[in-house]
């Protein structure tokens, strides 16, 4: 199997076609799902998501408002909404989830590059090409 920290990184900077990184997501056991919903969730602390991601963030993600992600996204602290939203378990709010927490990953990252690594980083994930081996795989 892929890694998933590349697997991730790879679809927030779009790199990885979305419907590839669903189709990933769906081949996995509920509690490899369950992980890797957590594992976004800790991505997108560690990338500095704020509530304000929240609108951007569902729009990417092409999910109506309200959606149970969606509202979980937009009330109340964004830690704790985020552990929230990794933690529904009904498989359509998993795949939700998902999407949405992608593209939260996607808006805080890209604000973390302009704003902190826009002069060089020593994050591997912001060195990722096209042409990783995973990505072919």
């Amino acid at each position: 199997m892929a890694d998933p920290y590349i697997i991730l990184n790879e679809l927030a900077q779009e790199l990885r076609p979305m419907p590839q990184g669903i189709e990933w997501f769906e081949g996995l056991s509920t509690e490899e799902q369950s992980n890797t919903l957590r594992l976004l969730s800790h991505f997108c602390i560690r990338a500095r998501a704020t509530a304000e991601d929240g609108p951007e963030s569902i729009r990417r993600a092409g999910l109506r408002a309200t959606h149970t992600p969606a509202v979980l996204i937009t009330r109340g602290r964004i830690d704790q909404q985020l552990g929230k939203i990794a933690s529904l378990t009904p498989h359509d709010e998993r795949l939700k989830s998902f999407r949405l927490l992608i593209a939260v990953l996607a808006v805080a990252d890209e604000r973390r590059r302009e704003r902190f690594c826009s002069d060089g980083c020593g994050h591997a994930w912001h060195r990722l090409s096209v042409d990783t081996p995973e990505a072919s795989a």
